[in-house]
């Protein structure tokens, strides 16, 4: 089952609070299929060994994967408790611009 729609910004702007949170300069644009709950570790997982199996020579798979995926879910609930709105696009790359000398 493929996300889509309001629904698939705001799966999307969770990932990205979370790569942003973490430091990680990830951005998960709208080209990016989102994993489908269920599956979102071994998702994640396969990212970092397809896509930065460099992170994999300093931190352990799994502690990463579930790092990830709890920054994620805090985020998510964080930005729900305040009363925002997830499903509005956010341009997380932007946020990181100044961060990285851009």
């Amino acid at each position: 089952m493929t996300i889509t729609g309001s629904a698939a910004t705001a799966q999307r702007n969770a990932w990205n609070a979370a790569f942003h949170e973490l430091g990680l300069p990830w951005f998960w644009d709208t080209g990016c299929e989102l994993p489908d709950c269920g599956a979102e570790h071994a998702c994640v997982r396969d990212y970092l060994v397809s896509h930065q199996p460099h992170l994999l020579t300093v931190y352990d798979a799994d502690f990463l994967v579930a790092a990830i995926l709890a920054t994620k879910e805090r985020c998510e609930a964080q930005c729900l408790a305040a009363g925002g709105d997830l499903a509005v696009a956010m341009d997380w790359r932007e946020l990181r611009q100044p961060q990285i000398g851009i």
